[in-house]
């Protein structure tokens, strides 16, 4: 073949700089093109000086002999490429019986050298055809035990092949040696823990890696807490695969935990793998008062830290704390975006009688927090949108009057753009069609209306009262004195008074909404031929045959442990205009009951004197009706 091209030489076809690589590419058959992959070259035609070369997905390519020697790469046939081509059933039955001939074949074909996603790419499909992750899992074992390969502790780095063979003990003492600084130390330390029943000098080696990891964690206890913490679960589990006694001095984690009260910190910034070590690292060291602190820590922590730290309470037995603290945060409108999307997430019946329509206010209250604060993460948002049941089932035990302010709530929310609202309102009229026209604003005068009671009524009389006249202003006040301090972006007094008066006028509008609409009685001589409002109701579940005497009365009224409930809950709504020896089917949380009407009451109770007109409410709701009128 050589003889051939130099006569083309001699005749000037090709040049004398062409001959050396045209010869490679003739002799080993196999070549590669930069655009086109791999090639096999099939004919030489020495008369048009051409080559032919069979190219994946551009078979019989023709190529001028000059051209070729420029842009082609000889490769022999041994190389990896070539012998998938040649022979394919021989490197698969490599692949399964051989995956250090297999490795090394590869590497060889690429210098020696070659990374992990460079070796994927060119066994997978092919070479590997099932489980990749899980055959090289096995392949990864075998190569660490091997001396002639390096195996690197990132993905991105190569792995390598060498003709000389280390032990796993020099390499792994050399990579920890050659660590710079204990984040580094740390990633081998934990490749010598995997690899303790593999190393000869187990002993030898533990002593030296723990002895650095002990000078490194003293130097870090106070500058870096979190990484001198992750040194120690580090340094004490190969203590223990290795059965050495502890060094007298040494700092422990007990003694990290007590430089550091604000555990929430610290945890947020270890490796989420290292959450549950270090809460019961954290418990162990404070026996005490453990689980108030990471009470108080849960509102400023990560959603995944938040589940961790409720599985330790709930273990050790403080879920009842755990409920409370989450109920608290709740209905104060206090808890962060990250806890609820926690309890969103967990959603478990552990957490059922603290799950309802609070819990939702309670979001969107967290999400405009983040606004505020110019926090850019979505993700409770988000896993609100994405989660088609959440909703409902949050609103799913509450009175239709909740559902509707609630609705109502949600269309002024900022947190979600217009579509966003439109899909979550459509779930919420899919479930309850009732309020469909509270969205559509095709409601009548009798549906805007509410029937309390006098004392009912004067309760939230008092309490737009006690927001108008003393709560907001001295909120204004609050205000004025904090934006007094200076620079505003840094002003946390400014921010946090800011997000009260938001709250305040949120709760503003709900009363004078909730006021206007409300119609005051004394439900004196109600009808007792039919079930109505002022009524005593004697009901009979016919599942069991207990009886119970219900007082149903106004919008507002509810005292359940007193057989007192709203006209607007489902059950007062069965039983209305009913008469005696009616029987109804009630349904709640998907269990069905049926009642029997055994007797119809009129209530007794005194006849309380209407209250006197709030000169600023009447004001108010003067304004707000003459706005109605209106439109």
């Amino acid at each position: 073949m050589k003889e051939e091209l130099e006569k083309l030489v001699a005749a000037g076809k090709i040049g004398r700089q062409h001959l050396d690589l045209l010869v490679d590419l003739t002799s080993g058959g196999y070549c590669v093109h930069r655009s086109w992959g791999f090639g096999k070259i099939t004919t030489l035609d020495t008369v048009f000086s051409r080559l032919t070369i069979d190219f994946q997905g551009k078979p019989g390519h023709s190529m001028d002999l000059g051209f070729a020697a420029e842009s082609l790469k000889p490769i022999s046939s041994e190389h990896i490429l070539a012998r998938k081509a040649s022979d394919l059933a021989g490197v698969r039955q490599m692949a399964a019986l051989n995956h250090l001939d297999l490795i090394k074949l590869v590497l060889q074909s690429f210098g020696g050298r070659a990374t992990l996603e460079q070796i994927q790419h060119v066994l997978v499909p092919e070479v590997i055809t099932e489980d990749w992750k899980k055959w090289w899992e096995v392949a990864k074992r075998e190569l660490k035990k091997d001396g002639h390969f390096q195996v690197p502790l990132k993905k991105s780095e190569p792995l390598v092949y060498q003709q000389e063979e280390i032990s796993l003990d020099q390499r792994l003492i050399a990579e920890f040696r050659a660590s710079k600084g204990l984040k580094a130390k740390l990633v081998v330390a934990h490749e010598f823990l995997k690899n303790i029943p593999d190393i000869s000098d187990k002993k030898g080696l533990g002593n030296e890696v723990i002895a650095t990891l002990n000078s490194d964690i003293t130097s870090h206890q106070r500058t870096m807490p979190s990484l001198a913490l992750e040194g120690v679960f580090a340094r004490d589990e190969i203590r223990a695969a290795l059965e050495l006694a502890p060094i007298e001095g040494e700092v422990s984690d007990r003694e990290i935990w007590a430089q550091n009260p604000k555990a929430g910190a610290l945890l947020e910034v270890l490796p989420a793998a290292k959450h549950r070590r270090a809460l019961n690292s954290f418990r162990d060291s404070n026996p005490e008062g453990w689980s108030e602190t990471l009470l108080l820590a849960l509102n400023s922590l990560s959603a995944k830290l938040c589940g961790e730290c409720a599985i330790l309470l709930i273990q050790e037995g403080q879920i009842d704390a755990l409920k409370d603290h989450l109920a608290r945060l709740i209905s104060q409108h206090q808890a962060s975006s990250e806890l609820m999307l926690w309890l969103a997430k967990e959603r478990s019946d552990s957490f059922a009688d603290i799950l309802g329509p609070e819990v939702f206010r309670a979001m969107m209250t967290a999400m405009e927090r983040d606004q505020f604060n110019e926090k850019r993460s979505n993700r409770l948002r988000d896993f609100i949108l994405d989660d088609q049941s959440l909703l409902v089932e949050l609103i799913g035990s509450a009175d239709l009057e909740v559902i509707k302010d609630l609705t109502r709530a949600l269309q002024l929310s900022p947190c979600f753009d217009d579509m966003d609202k439109r899909s979550l309102l459509a779930r919420i009229v899919k479930s309850y069609p009732a309020v469909q026209s509270l969205i559509s604003g095709d409601q009548s005068k009798q549906e805007t209306n509410l029937i309390v009671s006098w004392d009912s009524l004067e309760r939230k009389r008092d309490e737009y009262s006690d927001l108008v006249r003393k709560r907001i202003p001295a909120n204004s006040k609050e205000i004025a004195i904090a934006r007094s301090y200076g620079d505003l972006r840094e002003n946390h007094e400014y921010k946090a008074a800011k997000e009260m008066q938001k709250l305040l006028m949120r709760r503003k509008m709900e009363l004078e909404t909730e006021l206007v609409r409300a119609r005051g009685t004394d439900f004196a001589n109600p009808k007792t031929d039919v079930v109505g409002l002022g009524t005593v109701v004697g009901i009979t579940d016919l599942g069991n045959m207990q009886t119970e005497s219900l007082s149903i009365l106004g919008a507002w009224d509810s005292e359940p442990e007193k057989g007192i409930i709203s006209y607007l809950t489902p059950l007062s709504q069965s039983l209305l205009n009913r008469k005696v020896g009616d029987e109804i089917e009630f349904e709640l949380g998907g269990v069905k009951k049926q009642y029997r009407v055994e007797s119809i009451e009129a209530c007794k109770f005194e006849k309380p004197a209407e209250p006197v007109a709030d000169p600023v409410l009447q004001q108010v709701v003067e304004q707000v009706l003459e706005q109605e009128a209106q439109s």
